[in-house]
């Protein structure tokens, strides 16, 4: 089993910053991929980013042009820089480990409990 740990969440001010992290332990395969997905009330959960053991990252609809995804592949941790926050981007964010690549998955999909970001004016 794959275990993941969020940290970093909380509450910000409009245009503040956050990063958050997220640690992998258990039986970890290779290659894998790591990475940070949002859900706010009412909608359904959103890629930001995933990078993989090789360091290629894939962007998802979420991105935004202000979050910076970031993974230590030998730690096996994953941050998620967030600049500029928004009311929008208040959400939980939620770390996800696949075994596998993108487009070549092996069934191993695991979701941390997510850390809340709640960002007001």
């Amino acid at each position: 089993q794959v275990q993941l740990v969020e940290s970093g969440g909380g509450l910000v001010q409009v245009g503040g910053s956050l990063t958050l992290s997220c640690a992998a332990s258990g039986n970890i395969a290779r290659p894998n991929t790591m990475g940070w997905y949002r859900q706010s009330p009412g909608k359904q959960r959103e890629l930001i980013a995933r990078v993989t053991t090789g360091n290629n990252v894939y962007d998802g609809d979420a991105m935004k042009g202000r979050f910076t995804i970031a993974r230590d592949s030998a730690k096996n941790t994953v941050d998620l820089r967030l600049i500029s926050l928004g009311p929008e981007d208040t959400a939980t964010y939620f770390c996800n480990y696949r075994y596998g690549l993108p487009g070549q998955w092996y069934g191993v999909d695991r979701w941390g409990k997510g850390t809340l970001v709640t960002v007001v004016s």
